[in-house]
């Protein structure tokens, strides 16, 4: 795990990084949150680094969720002519563009979404893309939808969630948020959960909560003065309350 990941376990709020290279897999936690990976996805593929990346795109993933917004691109602070987006007829497809991209050092980062069991994406297939991912330095990110977790040779394996987010002033749209629990890591931190949102003004994803694997260890973060904390399962809220879901 990087600096920047370590040192956002122990800072509060801090930038929600990856390491800068490796294979990493996210899991959306309902059917549901399908939208809401993807856009966690694109988020960290941008923190990693900001220059042109490959989307792969299993065609279900059109059929399910629609096909992507260029002005959806540009609230990300991403330029929809840095993205190359590839639409594969099956899973096997997919898995071999990701794995050219991968091998690709001029690409930032490389953003594959697989729906359903998948079985081309085994243990072989997910090797070939962390040495080809380590070898090139580009950061592959493996986005799982309707899909349980297999054995792989990924880096960290996250289960991602919307995430309640608060309105702004005036009662504005609050900030996209996601909760991300971390199922899978070679440091042996599995269970970390993370409250995280996108700082649009700063463009980047920040984590605005200690992680914990129980939540009464999970405590809201004072104001930065820039971006409202969003919080979840905070004690003594009711249930009731009014909440706007990100994604």
């Amino acid at each position: 795990m990087s600096k920047a990941m370590r040192a956002s376990i122990h800072s509060h709020p801090a930038d929600f990084v990856l390491p800068s290279e490796g294979l990493h897999e996210f899991y959306a936690a309902t059917h549901m949150d399908a939208a809401c990976l993807t856009g966690a996805a694109l988020m960290l593929g941008q923190a990693v680094k900001p220059v042109p990346y490959l989307w792969v795109r299993h065609g279900d993933g059109d059929r399910e969720a629609g096909s992507p917004c260029p002005a959806g691109l540009r609230e990300l602070n991403t330029d929809p002519a840095q993205a190359i987006l590839v639409l594969s007829r099956d899973p096997a497809s997919a898995l071999q563009a990701a794995l050219e991209g991968a091998r690709t050092p001029r690409l930032g980062a490389v953003i594959v979404e697989l729906w359903g069991a998948a079985p081309a994406y085994d243990l072989t297939a997910s090797r070939r893309l962390a040495l080809a991912a380590r070898a090139s330095s580009v950061s592959v990110l493996v986005a799982r939808v309707a899909a349980s977790p297999t054995p792989s040779a990924a880096e960290t394996r996250w289960r991602v969630r919307a995430a309640p987010s608060r309105a702004l002033a005036a009662n504005a749209p609050g900030n996209p948020a996601f909760e991300m629990t971390l199922l899978r890591a070679r440091n042996g931190q599995e269970g970390l959960c993370y409250c995280v949102e996108w700082d649009r003004d700063a463009h980047k994803l920040v984590s605005r909560f200690l992680p914990g694997i129980d939540d009464a260890l999970i405590q809201p973060a004072p104001l930065s003065g820039t971006v409202v904390p969003v919080s979840f399962n905070r004690p003594g809220v009711p249930p009731d309350e009014p909440r706007r879901q990100a994604g």
